[in-house]
């Protein structure tokens, strides 16, 4: 099967459809690469072609939610906000060299675990207690290692990161608030460079990419008319359903 099949209209369709859910998942709850994904296999693309493509639409979305919360973003315990978002190009940037040398034979047996540990942290960051605030009692080489192993994962696939990185920045003494504001910046930093790597690859399918980001555009919009009205529970638990469901169909493909 070709890395980049031509698509057809409802192929176009049904991704736009998948991006507008993408991106009213993302504005919610989070978790919207739970469709991206498996809609981009269905429309022919193999796991590899299919996790850089999602990585590239979604991306607009993300550096716009990133950007408009960027004054809450601040230092991180011992390190400055500028030495987490460094470490954070330079881990994405790590992570999407390595996806870049994976052979898509090897990509698509480990994508089944990628998608359960992405599941499994979704779903223990959305339904965990919230820590409360406490002084950092991790030092700066501790906090740096972390944020670089969630770094160059995030490059390389990326599902769960945001919870990944809302449990370090908690736990290395954020308020919940600037820690999102702040992981929403650093998950930015290291998609951003993922994503300028991905460009020059032949395995991304752009009118895929084209079709999931503007659907998404329209999600980001629906999602925020939504997020006063639904609750985020629900939300959450479609998440973790849908990544449970396409785990379990990773296995059996």
């Amino acid at each position: 099967m070709a890395a980049v099949p031509p698509l057809e209209l409802y192929h176009v369709l049904m991704l736009a459809g998948a991006g507008l859910l993408a991106g009213t998942q993302n504005a919610l709850a989070g978790g919207g690469s739970f469709i991206t994904f498996p809609a981009l296999l269905l429309a022919g693309l193999n796991p590899l072609a299919a996790n850089m493509t999602s990585t590239i639409a979604l991306f607009p979305s993300q550096a716009t939610s990133a950007i408009a919360g960027r004054r809450l973003a601040d230092d991180v315990g011992p390190l400055t906000f500028r030495q987490m978002f460094a470490i954070s190009v330079i881990g994405g940037i790590a992570g999407a060299l390595l996806l870049r040398i994976t052979p898509p034979t090897f990509f698509a047996r480990l994508v089944p675990w990628l998608v359960l540990f992405a599941t499994s942290m979704f779903a223990w960051g959305a339904f965990r207690k919230q820590p409360p605030h406490t002084a950092s009692g991790m030092p700066a080489w501790a906090l740096a290692l972390v944020q670089m192993v969630i770094s160059v994962y995030g490059g390389y696939f990326g599902g769960g990161i945001g919870f990944l990185m809302l449990a370090a920045l908690t736990f290395a003494g954020q308020q919940i608030r600037a820690a999102t504001a702040t992981k929403n910046m650093l998950a930015m930093a290291m998609n951003a460079a993922a994503t300028l790597i991905f460009a020059f690859s032949d395995l991304v399918s752009w009118p895929a990419a084209f079709a999931l980001c503007a659907g998404g555009i329209g999600g980001g919009l629906l999602g925020a008319w939504l997020i006063h009205r639904l609750p985020q529970r629900v939300m959450r638990y479609y998440v973790v359903a849908v990544g449970a469901a396409l785990t379990v169909w990773m296995f059996l493909r």
